[in-house]
Order: structure tokens, then C-alpha cells, then sequence
């Protein structure tokens, strides 16, 4: 079994890297006319720039897996700016996707917690599907989209979560086929378990990302062992390593925030359950040290008898 290992958009072995600066609609709203428009332009300049150090970064500790930060493009979907941020930069974004593909790198984005599929308002729906529309965007312009993912929750249950289902299914069909065709799922910490988030997945022929953190936190009505075999048969129709999230509680009474590291208790359960079923396996850390708790993490297992590291990011087991 070969593990890969990643980790969450800013790396703090960087100084100054971060590919999330911001800027608020009020800043924007407070600016003149004029600077307006300079001042996406630069924070987004800041962003794609801080992205290509984190790849060569990568790069460098053959870390092959990263999610990239979904803030690169301020305001992009706003409705009282939305506005061209392919054009002023396609040189920087077929940059970023020629380092990505040379350095082997495979990336993803998470769009927020209010992309979802789920909600009674149309408007709502309306706005998920732009959003998702707006990563697959920067991802074309980076000449990725075909092998990067698209990962989001199901969402809320507004009271009904038998309808709130059904709802999911009829709302995604306003998604666009290209967009779908990249996205996957996953299971949530407090709202839809593995269980359910399966479910749909096998429904909608859509591969799941296993966050074991949150199924901890969150519990199907059967072992987790029972569904990993068909949450791994997910991502075969697209013929892809699955891809699973790894965390580990901050603390027992904040269970569900991440810790600054990873336990390598915590989450051995899990690995062993992979390594039963022979199976490469994609891995995503999660948790507030970024790249720091993710090349830990890599030395903490490596140190399991029969595992060779072989990169920074990569073990066989």
C-alpha cells in the first residue's frame, strides 16, 4: 500500500506565503472608483505569486498532494463585482498549472461551508452552482480541471433531512455536467454521516472523500470497516486514487476542531483498516499547523515496522 500525504493551502515553512489574502466587499465598497479595480488586481497577483512558492515548495519535499487556498481570487462571485479574473493573469495561472504538472502535483479546492445543495431558497442553489463554477474556472485556467477535485458537503437538513436529500439530488442537476464530473463528497461532522454521504455518492456516481475525524464525530449506524470497501469503490469509475482527510480533535471537549498536529493514535486505526484492504490512498492533513503537522505526520508513520518512506510525502507500507 502507498500512502501520499498533503496538506492545506498556506505552508508555514514559508515566510509570508499565504495564497488567502482577502479583501472585504466594504473595503472594496469604501475604495475610490478608480482603485477599485487595482486592488483585486494586486491581492490576486499576491496570491497566484504565493501559490508558486508554495509549489515549488512542494516540489522541493516531493510532497505530491495540495488544496489549493479558495481565496486566491477576491470577491470573484460577488454579486456587485464579479469580475475578469482569468485574463489580466493567464500568464501566472498557466504558470501555476505547468508547475503543477511538472512537479506531479495533485491539487484540489473545498469550497466554503455555503456551497451546498441542499437548501429550500433557489437562490441559494443559484449560488452554489456559481461557485463551484468559479473553481472549476480558475482550475481551467490553470489547465488542470480534468485531474483536480472539487470537494464539498451535502449540507444542511432545514428540519427534513429525507427532503433536504431529495432536494440534493433535483438541485445538483443544476450544476454543470463538467463541473459535477470533478466534484466529490464528504461526510460531515455534525449533519450526514458516512452512511449517508455513501449513499448519494453511489447515487449520483460521485467518489466520496472519507474524513475520519468527522466520522468520529459523527457515526453511521455500522463499523466503519463495513463501508470502506464501498467507499473506495467510489472513485473506481473514474479510475482515481481515493482520497481521505486526516485530523485529529483538539481536545475532548472541543472534539470536533482540529488539533495543531495530528495524533498518530488517533488516526492508526484508520491507516490499519487501509492497509487491510491493499489500497493507495491519497491523504489530505487537516489541521492547523499545515505543512508542518503533515511532514510530522509522514515521520510518525514511517516509524511503523514494515513502512519505507520514499519522499517527503510519500510512504509504502
Amino acid at each position: 500500500m502507498q500512502l501520499r500525504l498533503g496538506f492545506v493551502a498556506n505552508a508555514l515553512a514559508l515566510w509570508d506565503a499565504s495564497p488567502s489574502k482577502t479583501m472585504t466587499f466594504k473595503r472594496y465598497s469604501e475604495l475610490p472608483d478608480q482603485e477599485r479595480k487595482q486592488k483585486l488586481l494586486d491581492v490576486t497577483s499576491a496570491n497566484l505569486e504565493h501559490t508558486k512558492r508554495i509549489l515549488y515548495y512542494l516540489a522541493a519535499h516531493e510532497i505530491p498532494l495540495y488544496r489549493m487556498s479558495s481565496s486566491m481570487v477576491p470577491l470573484a462571485t460577488h454579486p456587485e463585482v464579479k469580475w475578469d479574473f482569468v485574463t489580466p493573469f493567464r500568464k501566472e495561472w498557466e504558470e501555476l498549472g505547468r508547475l503543477i504538472k511538472k512537479f506531479n502535483i495533485r491539487t484540489s479546492y473545498h469550497p466554503n461551508q455555503f456551497t451546498l445543495f441542499t437548501s429550500p431558497k433557489d437562490s441559494v442553489t443559484d449560488n452554489a452552482v456559481e461557485d463551484m463554477v468559479f473553481h472549476y474556472k480558475m482550475l481551467e485556467a490553470m489547465d488542470v480541471h480534468e485531474k483536480s477535485l472539487l470537494n464539498i458537503h451535502i449540507g444542511g437538513t432545514y428540519g427534513n433531512k429525507e427532503e433536504a436529500l431529495r432536494r440534493f439530488h433535483e438541485n445538483l442537476l443544476k450544476l454543470p455536467p463538467n463541473v459535477k464530473e470533478i466534484m466529490t463528497l464528504e461526510n460531515d461532522d455534525k449533519t450526514y454521516t458516512v452512511e449517508e454521504t455513501l449513499e448519494v455518492c453511489e447515487k449520483e456516481g460521485i467518489p466520496m472523500i472519507l474524513d475520519v475525524h468527522h466520522h468520529q464525530a459523527n457515526q453511521s449506524t455500522e463499523p466503519l470497516e463495513n463501508y470502506l470497501p464501498r467507499i473506495l469503490d467510489t472513485w473506481k469509475h473514474r479510475n482515481l486514487r481515493p482520497k481521505i482527510h486526516l485530523s485529529s480533535p483538539k481536545s475532548e471537549k472541543a472534539f470536533r476542531s482540529h488539533a495543531d498536529d495530528v495524533d498518530i493514535d488517533f488516526v492508526l486505526p484508520y491507516l490499519k483498516m487501509l492497509k487491510e484492504l491493499d489500497e493507495d490512498v491519497d491523504i489530505m492533513i487537516e489541521a492547523k499547523n499545515k505543512d508542518l503537522a503533515m511532514l510530522k505526520l509522514t515521520e510518525d508513520i514511517s516509524k511503523i515496522r514494515g513502512v519505507k518512506r520514499v519522499s517527503g510525502g510519500i510512504l509504502n507500507w
